[in-house]
């Protein structure tokens, strides 16, 4: 039986399958940068998925907490969907705090053994204005006490030294940040310009 190929899946969907990783703190806009984003990408005939902590936490992920290491599995975990939709042929946003430099490497390197494009996109908001923002509440109440192993307070962050993409929330829109990923999309020919609708 000859199985349908990774380069099948990409002509017929025309576009080829990447991870795209969102990292930064939490309220940095990740997120919001995603699904504008996806919407962006279905609004020119692209396929995309985003995994968030929203949809991924409270299945895949249920059964781990913050600690360092379910963090780490937390990470690794999505990045193996992720991979699964990228040999699909889909553009895959994985939108994650993703705080460790080693399991973004990991993630990268997971995506190279198979020869899928990986890009990590560093949502660069500086911690007082995610505390500012506090959509959830999380960072107040850190500071209070009645919240531990909060990525920025009392757990770390380590900088992407070298991200593929550098954006930043202060000074761009959510819809700037994601027309700078389209573009980064067609510089590195995962879509082509001649199938926009």
């Amino acid at each position: 039986m000859q199985l349908i190929s990774r380069e099948q899946r990409q002509q017929r969907l025309q576009q080829s399958g990447c991870t795209l990783l969102l990292t930064g703190l939490m309220g940095a806009g990740k997120t919001t940068i995603a699904y504008t984003l996806e919407k962006l990408l279905f609004s020119v005939g692209a396929l995309a998925y985003v995994l968030d902590g929203d949809n991924v936490r409270h299945g895949l992920n249920c059964d781990l907490d913050y600690e360092h290491s379910a963090r780490s599995e937390n990470v690794r975990r999505t990045g193996e969907v992720a991979k699964l939709f990228a040999d699909a042929g889909l553009i895959t946003i994985a939108s994650l705090i993703a705080p460790y430099c080693n399991d973004r490497q990991a993630l990268r390197e997971s995506h190279q053994q198979v020869q899928l494009p990986f890009f990590e996109i560093f949502i660069d908001t500086p911690l007082a204005v995610c505390e500012q923002r506090d959509p959830k509440g999380l960072y107040e109440r850190a500071h209070a006490g009645k919240l531990q192993h909060v990525t920025g307070i009392d757990a770390p962050y380590q900088r992407p030294e070298h991200p593929d993409l550098r954006l930043e929330t202060t000074t761009m829109t959510a819809s700037e940040d994601a027309q700078a990923i389209l573009t980064l999309l067609y510089d590195t020919h995962i879509l082509s310009k001649a199938r926009v609708r």
